[in-house]
């Protein structure tokens, strides 16, 4: 995929993630992409059902993992708003996802949620997380063509004025 590709897919994650917005979630949005350039899933926050762990990534990688197969998702590509926390890591790694995208780094939204309770980040690079383990998982972001409007999403959801 070139980085015309990658903004294409990251701009449908923030979509996602405006979405679970107006399903009453946190702002995180995925898709899954195939090394053919298809969409395979969407995934978004699913908070106000499971109160937490429902993340946007781990939601998109575990339904991913029980539909495709290995090699479908090695070479796939997870495109998300936000970087991986460490728990997605986890879980991407786990379903064997080849390539992670993603917009803005969780250090930013650490820094534009604060200390505010409902978002208590670890300040985790994924790149940390991947590398640990015995599978590459390959690692584009963030875009700063898009990082303006995934903090204006932020801002406005997190109630944060935004300085960094």
């Amino acid at each position: 995929m070139d980085q015309i590709d990658d903004l294409k897919h990251l701009r449908r994650a923030i979509a996602l993630a405006d979405e679970a917005v107006t399903d009453g979630n946190r702002p995180f949005g995925a898709v899954l992409v195939s090394a053919q350039g298809d969409v395979l899933l969407e995934g978004k926050n699913s908070h106000s059902v499971d109160r937490g762990p429902g993340h946007a990534e781990t939601n998109l990688a575990r339904e991913a993992a029980r539909v495709f197969d290995i090699e479908t998702l090695r070479g796939a590509t997870l495109y998300t708003s936000v970087e991986p926390c460490s728990m997605c890591s986890g879980t991407i790694y786990w379903a064997e996802i080849g390539c992670v995208v993603f917009g803005i780094t969780e250090h930013r939204l650490g820094k534009l949620t604060g200390d505010d309770p409902e978002n208590p980040t670890q300040d985790l690079d994924c790149r940390t997380i991947f590398a640990s383990g015995r599978r590459a998982v390959e690692v584009r972001g963030p875009f700063p063509a898009l990082e303006d409007q995934i903090e204006a999403q932020h801002v406005a959801f997190w109630g944060k004025d935004g300085s960094l």
